[in-house]
């Protein structure tokens, strides 16, 4: 069976580390490089960097955090943010990341998903979905969960899947910062409906949430931030607690 992976997120404004609720009233969380090198010394099987105001103000994701990054850390790392095209992709993997996540560019121009693919391989193509419940419905939103878009979340990762996507990072937004829980029923349906991992975001407050997303949610890895940057669960301390639930992690 495949290790569950536990992946910090790091979501960067002006180079700083930052955290909200629910995508607004952030605060700062402190340095990435930093960060980054604490988590990799401390069992996180993953990162993943989200400028989350890149989209927003028409910029491209800061490539010489990535370059500092590359230097610091020896595990696989994921950078997404106001990426647009191939240059950009070019630009993010040459200066020593592993993965880019796509978003609200996807969306715009779902083409790119395919072109990237036919250039780097699905492997290294993530697309995160931001998505709300509303009315029952689960509705794509975009721009940091800004902008409502007409799709649905399951019929929008479908067609993610069927470009060539290699993972896709789902954000429930109603869960996001809350430490209620992830949004365990939407990961289980597309986990069962799709054949790319799933990545559960937004919602962990606490050990036995990680539990829950890998059991009822079916998640393939489970990202966080705030529990992580203040230091509310140790990583160590949750994978022997997932290792005593016989979910399987690497230590």
């Amino acid at each position: 069976m495949l290790t569950k992976r536990i992946i910090p997120c790091l979501d960067i404004k002006n180079g700083r580390t930052v955290k909200g609720i629910n995508f607004v009233d952030l605060r700062d969380a402190g340095d990435p490089v930093e960060l980054a090198e604490i988590y990799a010394k401390s069992g996180a099987d993953e990162l993943v960097f989200l400028d989350i105001s890149a989209t927003e103000e028409g910029r491209r994701t800061l490539a010489d955090l990535v370059l500092r990054v590359a230097e610091k850390v020896n595990i696989p790392f994921t950078v997404g943010g106001g990426i647009s095209s191939v240059k950009d992709v070019d630009i993010l993997l040459h200066n020593g990341a592993d993965k880019v996540s796509i978003n609200s560019s996807a969306v715009k121009n779902p083409q790119l998903i395919n072109d990237l693919v036919a250039k780097f391989g699905s492997q290294c193509i993530v697309v995160a979905i931001d998505a709300k419940q509303i009315d029952g419905e689960w509705i794509v939103h975009l721009v940091g969960g800004k902008v409502p878009t007409e799709l649905n979340l399951f019929t929008w990762a479908k067609e993610v899947e069927k470009r060539g996507a290699g993972e896709i990072l789902f954000t429930s937004m109603n869960h996001d910062g809350t430490k209620d829980g992830f949004a365990n029923e939407a990961l289980a349906k597309l986990s069962t409906e799709l054949n790319i991992p799933i990545i559960a975001s937004g919602g962990a407050g606490n050990m036995q949430h990680f539990t829950d997303t890998f059991v009822e949610g079916k998640a393939d890895a489970a990202l966080a931030a705030s529990v992580f940057h203040f230091k509310e669960i140790e990583i160590k301390d949750l994978k022997e607690e997932l290792k005593r639930n016989n979910i399987p992690v690497r230590l």
